[in-house]
């Protein structure tokens, strides 16, 4: 990626993202392939007369520190950490894996141990301001079936980083998600219809937010908690799930008053059923997403581009987002995506809105 892309990269990523202002303490976190990426936000935050704080991960670390460590020290809460999301006022978190499969061989129920134990982290640092990006790696790309030229190139559009206007373009796409939103929030009852999916929920008094970027680079979709007993029907995931250094292959839910009673999957079930067993939370869903980015078309093993491509819908197994009214609580939040592009639709309150992926309600219909 070339100097003057990942500079115009960290720009939106400081100013539109994270709105940095000077004497605040910000909080860079990544990994060593991101290097350029996170020199570039560094020195973004200098020149706003902000204080920058970088946290590099190592490769390998982690996954010893999971094989090797302690019960007793996988639980414990690191006081730096929490200090840390205590304190800051933003936080940008660039992923860079060098190996997406390096958590493969790690046991989930110890994997659980240290999620349960830093939720107050993961909770502190949520009331702050935070940006999740992620910098194009050979990993990535090898995931996605492309060349690392050809992922870059992916990677710039799906955040207008190519466009002469970025923040105009963020601008324009959160118009277009208000307008859909404006329809979606007098709707109660909606039905998922596609491949090996017929799922209905309900959404009656909860909050539908516009993700335009400024919590997620690259973002574009709209969201909201379904009420929690309300899912009934069967979900079958259209793409591979990559969770855990894992890839699961036709996964396949029944939902009854809300909570899953039976899972399969072609790949990974034994996994599949660590994740639904995590606590009683992780067999609700916590999200219902539509996804809305005109740059992202493609299917590509990376969950924070994969569901915001237009035309699809994903569920959440797990933890709510408090802000939508949401109240289911989990250390699980597992975004399923159903395609919905080819013979797929989505019914609110008896209408049909999307159809094959293209909208018949909101600003662009």
């Amino acid at each position: 990626m070339t100097d003057d892309l990942t500079g115009r990269w960290a720009d939106l990523l400081v100013d539109y993202c994270l709105r940095v202002a000077p004497g605040e303490k910000i909080l860079i976190a990544s990994e060593l392939e991101a290097r350029p990426l996170v020199e570039a936000c560094y020195r973004a935050v200098v020149l706003r007369g902000a204080d920058p704080i970088v946290r590099l991960d190592l490769p390998g670390l982690s996954e010893f520190y999971l094989q090797n460590a302690t019960e007793a020290q996988l639980a414990a809460v690191p006081p730096v950490a929490l200090y840390e999301a205590q304190t800051i006022d933003g936080r940008i978190r660039i992923s860079a894996e060098s190996d997406t499969r390096s958590m493969s061989r790690i046991d989930p129920a110890r994997q659980a141990i240290v999620d349960k134990a830093r939720d107050p982290i993961r909770r502190a640092a949520s009331r702050k301001r935070w940006v999740l990006t992620q910098y194009p790696t050979l990993a990535y790309a090898n995931d996605a079936g492309m060349s690392l030229a050809d992922y870059e190139a992916y990677v710039t559009s799906s955040m207008f980083l190519d466009r002469p206007d970025p923040v105009g373009a963020w601008q324009a796409l959160g118009r277009r998600q208000a307008g859909l939103i404006a329809f979606m929030a007098g709707v109660k009852t909606i039905r998922i219809e596609a491949d090996g999916t017929d799922l209905t929920l309900s959404v009656a008094g909860r909050t539908w937010i516009n993700s335009d970027g400024r919590r997620n680079m690259p973002s574009g979709e709209i969201f909201t908690g379904p009420i929690e007993t309300s899912a009934t029907g069967r979900l079958r995931c259209g793409f591979p799930v990559c969770r855990g250094g894992r890839e699961l292959v036709g996964i396949a839910l029944e939902f009854a008053e809300g909570r899953v009673v039976s899972a399969r999957a072609e790949e990974g079930e034994d996994y599949l059923l660590s994740m639904l067993d995590l606590d009683e939370g992780a067999r609700r869903l916590g999200e219902l997403g539509l996804g809305l980015n005109p740059g992202i078309d493609r299917f590509t093993g990376s969950i924070l581009y994969d569901e915001k491509i237009g035309g699809t819908v994903h569920l959440a197994l797990g933890q709510s987002y408090p802000e939508t009214g949401g109240t289911n609580e989990s250390t699980l939040h597992w975004d399923l995506i159903v395609d919905t592009r080819t013979g797929g639709r989505i019914t609110a309150d008896g209408r049909v809105v999307m159809e094959n992926g293209t909208w018949h309600v909101g600003s662009d219909a």
